[in-house]
């Protein structure tokens, strides 16, 4: 069991991405072309004016700048970090074409919005009058954050219902040290509560508060509870002490300051949450850390640039590897000692699109290790999303009007990967911004 301050967190977790000093920002923002009907901008999900944003910090209106980011995406300080823009707006940025270097969109907008909240700004935003009716927001991720900010705009009352301690959702939470730190993500969530938005922590609901009470309360309903813990694999051993789930892990080291790590860690998984996990591991300071798919390199979720910079890490991966059990290390307690797995070979595609692993008679092994994580995706909250009265369910998802967040009760709204099945911070801010937007214009319709 390790301990860290918040300081030797930080220096252990030193940033993907470091920031543009000042000159540097400026030199890359005269190289933008400023196009008109930009490319960039369309390929955000939240569509913020790239050349706009850009062209501002040109002319050293850094300010400026941040509004006009802000003004498309209340967690755009977040998005520049975590946003993977190579196959966003940066993979749009039209310098492609000549064979030159894209713009640094990502960079450049993490310049304007640091600026902005180390100097205690305050965004510039139209907000209306005062309205009479208020709207419950069921978690206080991204897309509750982005809905709440769009109501507040339209003069409506929003109250946001999160039951951990912290408000940001997954940013604060789940998102890897050294892409988000926790501060970043509660400054933003300070200004949405500076918009007047009512945060009410430790507060389930269907526990603590009814959804009947809800519906007496407030006029809508917006649901952003997000994704569940991650369904068990069922393998034998799985509850030894040593095994933990990718996103306990990351939310333990990120907000707490005891940290058990392994000198010998295996990570389940092929996603970007198994790499943020690994990478982790390999940080907070485990001698080896393995990551364990059973696909190969191409068939891996995760983004080849996150695999890339894994290697980088020093974490070692076994692809075509299937985990079959999770063994004690022998000494007559619960601790981990030893994952068995087996090389498998990859055969035709299964429904998936993907091949489908396929053993390899007597190729088991064992490798050593004292602490498994898993990441193999996360399940869905069925049974509270069950009891949202008239909601449409597909796939384990939320089904709305992707042009308004409009679910099948007609006072229901939802948004963020109970909707989209987990995609990424931006999608959810979208979601939640247009889901704003439909209830502010519904309620308008509705109440005058």
């Amino acid at each position: 069991m390790a301990t860290y301050t918040p300081e030797e967190i930080a220096q252990r977790f030193s940033e993907l991405h470091p920031p543009f000093d000042p000159q540097a920002a400026l030199v890359e923002a005269n190289r933008c072309l400023y196009c008109f009907d930009a490319p960039c901008t369309a390929a955000c999900p939240t569509h913020i004016d790239v050349p706009r944003f850009i062209k501002k910090i040109a002319s050293v209106n850094l300010l400026g700048s941040a509004q006009t980011i802000l003004d498309a995406n209340i967690l755009g300080a977040s998005c520049a970090r975590v946003c993977p823009v190579d196959v966003l707006c940066e993979g749009a940025c039209v310098l492609h074409r000549y064979n030159k270097q894209p713009i640094e969109i990502g960079k450049l907008q993490r310049h304007a919005m640091d600026h902005f909240y180390s100097n205690g700004a305050r965004p510039r935003f139209a907000v209306a009058s005062n309205k009479s009716k208020k709207v419950a927001c069921i978690g206080a991720g991204p897309a509750s954050l982005a809905c709440a900010a769009e109501l507040r705009k339209q003069g409506y009352g929003a109250t946001i219902f999160e039951s951990r301690p912290l408000a940001g959702g997954l940013n604060t939470y789940g998102v890897a040290e050294y892409k988000l730190r926790p501060s970043d993500s509660l400054r933003e969530v300070e200004l949405v509560k500076s918009m007047g938005v009512d945060f009410q922590f430790g507060v389930t609901v269907g526990r603590d508060i009814s959804l009947e009470d809800l519906e007496r309360e407030y006029a809508a309903v917006f649901i952003a509870v997000g994704l569940a813990p991650p369904e068990p694999l069922n393998l034998s051993g799985e509850n030894l002490d040593g095994v933990v789930d990718a996103l306990r892990f990351i939310a333990d080291y990120k907000t707490a300051q005891t940290i058990p790590v392994g000198q010998r860690v295996a990570v389940i998984g092929g996603g970007n949450t198994a790499i943020d996990a690994a990478n982790a591991a390999k940080r907070l300071g485990a001698a080896e850390v393995y990551l364990i798919y059973r696909r190969g390199e191409r068939e891996m979720p995760a983004f080849l640039f996150e695999y890339e910079n894994s290697k980088l890490e020093g974490v070692q991966f076994r692809l075509q590897t299937q985990p079959l059990a999770i063994h004690p290390d022998g000494s007559g307690t619960r601790r981990v000692g030893a994952l068995e797995c087996l090389r498998v070979e990859l055969g035709p595609q299964d429904a998936s699109g993907r091949r489908r692993p396929e053993a390899v008679q007597g190729s088991n092994f064992l490798l050593a290790c004292d602490m498994v994580i898993l990441a193999t995706g996360q399940s869905r909250f069925l049974d509270f999303l069950g009891r949202c009265r008239g909601l449409e369910m597909r796939d384990g998802n939320v089904v709305v009007d992707p042009e308004t967040g409009r679910t099948t009760n007609p006072r229901y709204y939802a948004g963020g990967d109970c909707v989209n099945g987990g995609r990424e911070v931006v999608d959810a801010v979208a979601e939640g911004k247009r889901a704003g937007q439909a209830i502010a214009k519904w309620l308008e319709a509705q109440h005058g």
